[in-house]
């Protein structure tokens, strides 16, 4: 889909796609989405693009809200809320469901709904449940509205840890030990279930990562050095989830690629390494957003090294059926192999994340990116592709 496309009449001039910039959300990864719509909004082509700003808030209202990036920034050590930026205290955004009508409206308490105009994509970027996962782009298929990012399978299989790692090991890419426990089998039998964590520590070694199996941003997760902390890394991963998965401690580099949709396919960005960070026992979410512990770009690897990982993002890409973008986190290992972690389907893209830096390195700026994101997601349609 081209601007040349878009409905107009003949005595108007041709209009500008109109991009809907959706955040905030329900889950625990609400503050960094803010930030991520800041740096977002601020970055697209304003004589490219017109943009409705539209927050989630943590309760689930859909509110118009201010464009004003600069009021979506972390502040003393604060990450922002959606109310803060919102318009309105009550009321809400809703979209169309009939694909045939991409008509936003607000409506107000005690007033007549105000229809805000079309909406010819969007671009979510929210980070986890209720959006991250397959929910909003199933909202965003019903609607016949295009969007950023990966649909609804590949979202979903990018936000559960699990059967991402399932569906890597069906397609030959080497993940790290793990194990899973559901929530039925706590509620069933917690002695059990914690037996199972303890039995993997046996044959696999402390220390453990205990973490949200549907969570990201490293909320919620807990590096357990014995098994006097597996109660509480336990209590603080359900917090997040139900459902919880615990992984062995591989030794090696973190080393992440990141991954955009080009025209022709998708292509990998230069790698970045992430050095263990000074103050913290790992790369836990005050090392990433609060403290930025910087990541190193371009990543001190090999040609060799270099060239693998890019063809390992890209096979991640393509094996969960990703669109757009994604972020491969992986483990350079002592013994010189590449182990995948996890994939972000929509990684963090705040001003110091890593994707974008990434991509900078490679000869992307910032704008260019989201303006190559919102041109991916207009070619697309929507439904069955």
């Amino acid at each position: 889909m081209s601007t040349e496309n878009l409905p107009q009449s003949p005595e108007q001039p041709p209009r500008k796609p109109r991009v809907a910039v959706v955040f905030g959300g329900r889950s625990s990864e609400h503050g960094i989405s803010v930030v991520t719509a800041g740096a977002v909004l601020k970055a697209i082509d304003r004589t490219k693009y017109d943009v409705l700003p539209i927050g989630i808030t943590r309760d689930g209202r859909w509110a118009l809200t201010a464009d004003e990036p600069e009021r979506m920034a972390i502040t003393d050590r604060r990450t922002p809320e959606v109310e803060d930026v919102a318009e309105s205290g009550e009321g809400g955004v809703v979209l169309p469901l009939d694909p045939g009508n991409r008509e936003v409206v607000v409506s107000e308490p005690g007033s007549v709904p105000k229809a805000l105009g079309e909406v010819d994509v969007v671009f979510p970027v929210l980070h986890g449940p209720y959006g991250e996962d397959g929910t909003l782009q199933g909202l965003l298929e019903l609607s016949g509205v295009p969007y950023v990012g990966s649909g609804v399978l590949a979202s979903a299989v990018g936000q559960d840890k699990e059967y991402m790692k399932r569906v890597f090991t069906s397609f030959g890419l080497k993940v790290g030990p793990y194990v899973v426990i559901r929530p039925r089998e706590w509620e069933q039998d917690e002695s059990a279930a914690r037996k199972k964590i303890v039995d993997f520590a046996g044959e696999h070694g402390w220390p453990l990562f205990v973490k949200p199996a549907r969570a990201g941003s490293s909320i919620g997760i807990t590096k357990v050095d014995d098994i006097a902390g597996l109660g509480e890394a336990i209590a603080e991963a359900q917090r997040h989830d139900p459902k919880i998965l615990v992984e062995a401690a591989l030794r090696g580099r973190e080393i992440e690629c990141g991954v955009l949709e080009f025209a022709d396919g998708p292509r990998a960005s230069v790698p970045s390494e992430i050095p263990p960070p000074d103050t913290h026992a790992y790369y836990d979410f005050e090392a990433k957003y609060i403290d930025s512990t910087p990541g190193i770009v371009p990543a001190p690897l090999t040609p060799e090294e270099t060239a693998e990982v890019q063809r390992l993002a890209v096979d991640a890409f393509e094996a969960a059926s990703c669109e757009g973008l994604v972020r491969a986190d992986f483990f350079l290992t002592e013994d010189g192999e590449f182990v995948i972690n996890e994939i972000n389907t929509m990684p963090g893209m705040t001003p110091i994340s890593m994707y974008p830096q990434m991509w900078q390195a490679t000869g992307i700026s910032y704008p260019e990116l989201v303006d190559k994101l919102i041109q991916a997601a207009l070619r697309r349609s929507t439904g069955l592709r």
